[in-house]
């Protein structure tokens, strides 16, 4: 049965009763523990490591995996709304938790039992931090062309080579990494479970960016690190499909994330222009506010309306890549736009740190750029309408 919830600034209808209480939680902690210090944090590149492991204790980081290993099975419909109330709070924390389930992913999915059993009720508990590292300095659309080399030994692999553009790139306590076995293309590529704290292994310095400087991204280095056989996830050349799948999944946790940054950049907006006077009345009274004010709400709500449906697709057992590129799209373009007009609407004040909506704006970018470019998006969707068959 649909049950309502009427959150701040958004109603929603969620499946279960359980569904409306977890999201009134988060909500109710969002707005107490993290959006107050996310300006700080952003103005510091102070990563919120503590956030994270409160929102593990809370059972947050294992939403979307399996009961018998410490998760709550819950679908992804109310998983990405769960990470759109996040980033509504705080974009960083959004992605970061998204992040954190793209890099449980493949185990979660493609793992034995055994590797299950053995390592999934940690990276989901809150204590372990996970990143995914599959773009390189030279593969970042083409992430086939990978190049970093896992060499078979005795008792595992040895890796070597370098990855880029790594979210908790250095903070991670674990990361599930797309490395090279072998020449055949993407089927000679597999997926590594490595342990941060493994001899060989180190990271860069962060890179210096336009936003979401609170986030840690890095290149890791990969020098002769040894990895056991038992962290090999899946077989030997299926890390291209494993990657893949968890792409469809994150691409959906990006677009969550844009709807949440995009909620709060519409809250700021609309509460500027209600209580901000020109001409001896509030500046939402006047056509040229209002009519930016509802292109924003409708943008926003469009949006969501995208991901959920790719959400029910997932949980429905059907195909969603191609859905999920949609709202990755849509989402992150919308975004864009929408961090655009709330600077405007709030004028030369938008155009300060005083406000929060410039660095909705810088954050926003990003979200273009990661779990693939929204070119890539558009190849995407392009490449399955040619595969349709004609009616």
């Amino acid at each position: 049965m649909t049950q309502v919830w009427n959150g701040a600034s958004v109603t929603r209808l969620m499946p279960t009763l359980e569904s409306v209480d977890l999201l009134a939680m988060v909500e109710e902690m969002a707005a107490r523990e993290i959006a107050p210090r996310a300006g700080d944090d952003e103005a510091t590149a102070t990563f919120p490591r503590d956030v994270l492991r409160t929102l593990g204790g809370l059972g947050i980081l294992g939403l979307p995996f399996d009961e018998a290993y410490g998760g709550s099975a819950q679908p992804y419909e109310v998983c990405l709304q769960v990470l759109e109330e996040l980033a509504r709070a705080s974009m960083v924390i959004g992605v970061s938790v998204s992040v954190h389930w793209l890099a449980c992913f493949p185990l979660a999915n493609f793992g034995s039992v055994e590797q299950r059993e053995r390592w999934l009720p940690d990276m989901v508990g809150g204590e372990l931090l996970g990143g995914y590292c599959l773009s390189e300095s030279h593969s970042g659309s083409d992430a086939a062309a990978l190049s970093t080399r896992a060499v078979r030994t005795a008792d595992g692999y040895r890796v070597t080579g370098t990855k880029a553009w790594i979210t908790h790139g250095g903070r991670a306590d674990f990361y599930s990494a797309m490395v090279r076995t072998s020449d055949e293309g993407p089927r000679g590529i597999s997926c590594l479970l490595v342990d941060a704290a493994s001899d060989g292994l180190s990271s860069a310095p962060p890179e210096r960016k336009m936003g979401a400087n609170s986030s840690p991204t890095a290149q890791l280095l990969f020098a002769d690190v040894a990895v056991d056989r038992d962290r090999l996830i899946g077989d030997e050349g299926t890390g291209f499909t494993v990657a893949l799948a968890a792409l469809d999944a994150g691409r959906l946790g990006i677009a969550a994330c844009s709807v949440g940054l995009a909620q709060a950049a519409l809250d700021a907006a609309v509460a500027y222009a209600g209580t901000r006077q020109q001409f001896g009345r509030p500046i939402a009274d006047f056509q040229g506010v209002s009519f930016l004010l509802a292109d924003m709400a409708t943008a926003v709500a469009g949006a969501r309306a995208l991901y959920l449906q790719a959400a029910r697709l997932k949980d429905a057992g059907q195909p969603f890549g191609t859905e999920a590129a949609m709202a990755k799209l849509m989402a992150s373009d919308a975004v864009m736009r929408v961090t655009t007009d709330a600077i405007q609407v709030l004028g030369g004040a938008g155009y300060t740190t005083d406000f929060p909506v410039e660095r909705f704006f810088r954050e926003a970018k990003a979200l273009q750029i990661v779990e693939g470019t929204n070119q890539i998006q558009r190849m995407v969707i392009g490449r399955a309408l040619q595969a349709r068959p004609a009616r």
